[in-house]
């Protein structure tokens, strides 16, 4: 059993995985986080400056949300973040399409089973190289 205090309230509950915070603040964070997608679907100009001041949440939150991928902007949209990788704009994630190659390249090499080199037998280059009886 593991007991930690919350990030944000600081109250004691019982830690299972992910980020440190009770119960409560999760579902304060996710009713934030259902705001300011509304918001966005709504307001699809908007840049992350106007997102903070209508929601009311940090610029932290929303990278954090753009970065896990909850938080998804078109194209055409201003909001954009650094790819992780080569710093390139992108809408959503951690990497560009090219560094998320990449890296998958970078895993499968890593993973490759190496193929261990079978003996080369060598041919007699004799004329007839077959075995012979004597009587």
């Amino acid at each position: 059993m593991d007991v930690r205090n919350c990030r944000k309230c600081g109250k004691v509950f019982n830690y299972i995985s992910g980020v440190p915070i009770c119960q409560a603040c999760r579902e304060l964070e996710e009713q934030k986080f259902q705001e300011v997608k509304q918001f966005v679907q709504d307001c699809k100009e908007a840049g992350i400056n106007e997102i903070v001041e209508h929601c009311g949440v940090s610029h932290n939150q929303v990278n954090m949300w753009i970065r896990q991928e909850r938080l998804v902007f078109a194209d055409d949209s201003p909001i954009g973040i650094n790819c992780e990788g080569c710093g390139t704009m992108i809408k959503t994630g951690r990497f560009c399409e090219k560094c998320k190659i990449d890296l998958a390249r970078g895993i499968n090499n890593a993973v490759k089973p190496k193929t261990i080199e079978q003996p080369q037998i060598k041919k007699n280059t004799k004329e007839n190289p077959r075995m012979r009886y004597l009587d």
